[in-house]
């Protein structure tokens, strides 16, 4: 890559500052990943770390090649927002499937469900 040569200096720190800050967001989320007991603890901080490292891996991408090619570079936000959007999803349906086995397993650590199925033998126009 011959564009890093032509870099401006102040452009290598923003980009190194956000390189790192994403890099610190991931390592974060490993570790928690690594190091909390239950798995509903475990899903939160990857999650953290992913969505949050990489918007700013996101942002350092898009300010290298819009300093080097001289023209505003936007693609990247495409997959900001694609991770923005799938991380969040995928963990409500890992939580909630987890959720649903545990129950039914009779885990007395989960609580119970807060939604009310009606009776089969009530009559909803009673209530």
């Amino acid at each position: 890559m011959n564009e890093a040569f032509n870099l401006p200096f102040w452009a290598e720190i923003v980009v190194s500052a956000f390189v790192l800050l994403g890099a610190s967001l991931a390592l974060i989320g490993t570790i928690g990943l690594a190091r909390l007991p239950t798995f509903f603890e475990r899903l939160h901080a990857p999650t953290l770390g992913t969505s949050w490292g990489t918007g700013a891996m996101v942002m350092a991408s898009m300010i290298f090649f819009t300093v080097t090619s001289g023209r505003p570079v936007f693609h990247e936000i495409l997959i900001g927002i694609f991770v923005t959007v799938t991380t969040p999803v995928t963990l409500m349906l890992l939580a909630q499937s987890t959720l649903h086995r545990e129950r039914a397993e009779g885990n007395p650590d989960v609580p119970a469900s807060i939604s009310k199925t009606p009776a089969a033998d009530s009559d909803p126009k009673e209530a």
